[in-house]
């Protein structure tokens, strides 16, 4: 009898704590974890890449300001001095480059001829490479040089809109005032180059073959050496080809500097042994960047006379070229004799420039420039006073710009 009451004791607490754990396991089975997280939707991973973004433009209404790089070689000092004072603005900016051909005091005569010049210094928007580059046309070292002095620009010369390139064989057709009224209503996001896919006959002469610049890594210049060996066409981005000289958005210029995606650098490398670096790089990088390729205008502002087909440097231009460069509507032309008498012509009917002078604008009706810097430079800058020439240049533009297949012939 004793034994039964224990038992009774201690079953029925057993019996209650059976059905307590049978009813909690019922109710877990048939009801969410309580301890159980609920699901997060997964988040995008935040990259480098993401939190870079292509930065806004200057507002179409405020006047535009260029980027200059005006490069030479040995002998070419003079011209140079001639082409920057020819395209000189004091709203532009400037970075005047003689390559390590050049003498020594050639390229010292360079920095010395800025540093006198009382506009210059006064304005402060000249810059000279002082630590030149050796540059071989046909190389990447001319791809690299732009980009340096574009690092430049970017570093020191305040805020500007469009990068143009130009060499000493370069002269403007146009004044800068004709010029900065023009691009004045043009959206400051386009990118002037000349380009195409269709690379034909260059593909086998300039694509395939692979060539060492030893200007890479040497001081003194030589002619390329080539490698016996072909490659093949590439199959991560396409190729693209076009003119050596452009007029590039400041986006753009510096999507190549950052290269957030890798894109510029990437292609930077496989241009370092390619033929002709400068007629491909620049072209092959904005047609292979979905943010960029939508920009392209495929128009260098050039007046240039090829063979057909082209060979590696077009036809020296003279006076009898010059009604031919006139209507043609071109902002720049190329390529010019060291004192051509075209030259003389372009700037006594077209520019309004004196022997040695800077071009009249509104900031300079001519004259001597530094003897009227307090009267013109501080009050004036910002004034324009176009000439024939923004007719000229607004005709090409226009003509370019209301094509009605613009939009859908960008990168073809």
């Amino acid at each position: 009898m004793e034994l039964t009451i224990k038992k009774t004791k201690w079953m029925l607490p057993l019996v209650f704590a059976l059905l307590i754990s049978f009813s909690l396991i019922i109710f877990t089975l048939s009801t969410k974890n309580p301890f159980q997280k609920s699901p997060i939707k997964a988040k995008v991973p935040i990259f480098v890449e993401s939190k870079l973004h292509i930065p806004p433009t200057r507002p179409i209404s405020t006047i535009p300001r260029l980027a200059y790089l005006i490069s030479g070689s040995s002998g070419d000092g003079e011209s140079l001095k001639r082409t920057l004072k020819a395209l000189y603005h004091p709203l532009n900016q400037y970075v005047v480059h003689l390559d390590l051909e050049a003498p020594a005091d050639e390229r010292l005569e360079l920095v010395n001829f800025v540093k006198r010049e009382p506009l210059f210094v006064e304005v402060g928007n000249v810059r000279v490479v002082v630590r030149s580059n050796l540059v071989t046309y046909r190389g990447p070292t001319m791809v690299s040089n732009t980009l340096h002095a574009a690092a430049i620009l970017l570093k020191e010369g305040g805020e500007w809109d469009w990068f143009i390139n130009l060499s000493a064989s370069d002269y403007p057709l146009v004044t800068q005032d004709d010029l900065l009224h023009t691009f004045s209503t043009v959206p400051r996001e386009l990118n002037f180059i000349e380009h195409t896919s269709d690379i034909g006959w260059k593909e086998y002469h300039r694509a395939r073959p692979v060539i060492i610049d030893a200007g890479l890594y040497s001081l003194n210049k030589s002619d390329l050496f080539w490698i016996p060996q072909k490659r093949s066409m590439p199959t991560a981005f396409k190729l693209f080809t076009g003119s050596a000289w452009t007029m590039l958005s400041r986006p753009f210029m510096e999507y190549l500097l950052w290269g957030w995606d890798n894109l510029p650098r990437i292609v930077l490398m496989y241009y370092a042994n390619f033929l002709s670096t400068p007629e491909g790089y620049f072209h092959t990088v904005i047609c292979n960047a979905e943010e960029f390729r939508n920009t392209t205008v495929n128009h260098d502002l050039h007046f240039i006379s090829w063979d057909n087909p082209p060979k590696q440097h077009p036809h020296v231009l003279t006076l009898n070229d010059y009604q031919n460069m006139v209507d043609s509507n071109a902002s720049f032309a190329r390529k010019f004799r060291r004192n051509e008498p075209v030259l003389d012509k372009i700037d006594s009917e077209l520019l309004g420039r004196t022997i040695d002078g800077f071009v009249p604008g509104s900031w300079f009706d001519g004259g001597d420039a530094n003897a009227t810097i307090s009267q013109y430079i501080l009050r004036n800058i910002t004034s324009l006073r176009p000439g024939p020439g923004a007719q000229r240049i607004k005709s090409l533009i226009s003509g370019l710009l209301s094509d009605k297949d613009f939009n859908t012939k960008h990168c073809l």
